[in-house]
């Protein structure tokens, strides 16, 4: 039932390996449009990640990469990690600033990963927060309490992590940690 709204255009808060993030499918312009206005984002600068069921379904939304980032994506995912790699066209389109790199994630989180098994597409999500706020929600009934009135969807797994997410940039020749996150004790030995 939820999955089915989702493809048709729910606006949904999602537990993840780390916080609460928002989320609508990848397709769903509308949509969008909408989290960078709940959140306050603009989209020109608004972190948006694809999170994929798994690694086959990532080459759908990037460009080729190396061997070597495939080997630790296949190490570390899933979990709380965010790889940077170049979009390729099919996922530039939904954007407008045809965003040329664009965040990659597959969570361990077990609703996630029953959602993706049917739904049409992987989700486009940016972690639960203002851009003029610090620190992120992961307390679902505060969430209900300032965003209920905006969302289609609350799916409340209770209490979410208090820590972010690691994000590695893959684009260029060499792995670099952006930020180190929850999966940086054992990433920070990656020396690509």
């Amino acid at each position: 039932m939820i999955a089915k709204e989702i493809n048709s255009g729910a606006i949904v808060v999602i537990p993840t390996d780390t916080v609460y993030a928002i989320a609508c499918k990848l397709t769903n312009k509308a949509g969008i449009d909408k989290i960078c206005r709940i959140t306050g984002k603009k989209e020109k600068q608004a972190k948006m990640t694809v999170i994929c069921s798994d690694l086959k379904q990532v080459s759908n939304y990037t460009m080729s990469y190396s061997n070597d980032v495939f080997k630790t994506m296949k190490r570390y995912s899933p979990g709380p990690y965010v790889y940077i790699l170049n979009a390729n066209k099919f996922v530039q389109k939904y954007f407008k600033n045809n965003k040329s790199e664009i965040g990659i994630r597959i969570s361990g989180n077990e609703i996630i990963q029953s959602l993706l098994e049917i739904m049409d597409e992987p989700f486009i999500t940016t972690s639960l927060n203002k851009d003029n706020i610090a620190g992120y929600y992961t307390d679902p009934e505060k969430i209900e309490e300032d965003y209920g009135a905006e969302l289609d969807i609350m799916i409340n797994a209770g209490p979410g992590s208090i820590g972010e997410s690691t994000i590695l940039d893959c684009t260029g020749d060499e792995i670099e940690v952006i930020r180190e996150g929850l999966g940086y004790s054992s990433a920070n030995d990656i020396s690509i």
